[in-house]
């Protein structure tokens, strides 16, 4: 009698381990007739034994039948914690691979670059004559923005020369007198220079605003610059070459529209270079 009183015991506790609140309440009519059950063992009735024998049955087997789902269920959401963990993985593999294509189609632009650049170089050779010449103040100037040299045609100074502050391009000569010259700065209202825009090579015009800043025009209006790219001039028109730093392109200013802040403070020039540039072909 013990041992069977053991028996289902032991089949009542394997019915209840781990098992969820809505699991164990449906175990509660069974665990109430197995009271009855143990309370009634000592009366010796063959009925007795044989409700017993079928009552541990039925437990052993509710145990089992009600464990199959919590554990298909639970290896389910592993499976979906597996899955969600891997899909995460790919995610992550995947925006690498962007920045991987990214810094690779970067590389590839500036190699392009380098190569379009040394072409340039190489299909023009210039001859250059340069002058340093003393800057001096011009009272009487048509222009907006404007400055006098101390060089003039006994120097062999001719309309059109570049006039640089140190390698930066500043302006041009628009008027030679005898021993003093008239430089049009690239601010003034006047100027209009053929520049190139980098990253990208493309192709505008610089104006001068009247202030200490120019501006982009004639571009296109699905052209993209980017902040902060660099304007030198083009070569267009033959005027300068190719190359000739000016300044740096913002596309955000106080001004209202994008603008170029020159390398050079023109209004602090003391002296510059007037230079000849004479292109020859190869």
């Amino acid at each position: 009698m013990a041992t069977s009183r053991d028996d289902f015991v032991i089949a009542i506790r394997s019915a209840f381990i781990k098992k969820g609140n809505k699991q164990r309440f449906s175990l509660i009519g069974l665990i109430f007739f197995s009271i009855v059950l143990l309370i009634t063992s000592k009366i010796n009735l063959p009925i007795n034994n044989y409700l017993k024998i079928t009552l541990n049955e039925i437990v052993y087997r509710a145990s089992f039948i009600i464990s199959v789902p919590e554990k298909k269920f639970q290896d389910l959401s592993n499976r979906i914690k597996d899955h969600y963990n891997i899909y995460n993985d790919y995610l992550l593999v995947k925006e690498k691979i962007k920045i991987l294509q990214s810094k690779k189609y970067e590389t590839q632009f500036l190699k392009e670059e380098n190569k379009r650049l040394k072409k340039t170089i190489n299909e023009y050779i210039y001859n250059s004559e340069e002058l340093v010449a003393k800057v001096l103040i011009d009272k009487n100037s048509p222009f907006l923005k404007s400055i006098i040299v101390n060089k003039g045609s006994k120097d062999n100074i001719k309309l059109g020369m570049a006039v640089l502050d140190r390698t930066y391009l500043v302006g041009k000569i628009v008027e030679v007198n005898y021993s003093t010259s008239r430089v049009l700065l690239v601010s003034d209202l006047n100027s209009k220079i053929p520049v190139g825009i980098e990253p990208g090579n493309i192709q505008s015009i610089l104006s001068g605003t009247g202030k200490q800043n120019g501006k982009i025009e004639y571009l296109e209006t699905d052209i993209v610059i980017q902040d902060k790219s660099v304007v030198y001039t083009s070569g267009s028109g033959g005027l300068f070459k190719p190359g000739i730093p000016i300044g740096i392109y913002y596309k955000e200013s106080e001004e209202n529209y994008e603008i170029v802040n020159f390398f050079s403070k023109l209004s602090q020039l003391t002296f510059v270079k007037l230079v000849s540039f004479e292109e020859e072909n190869n």
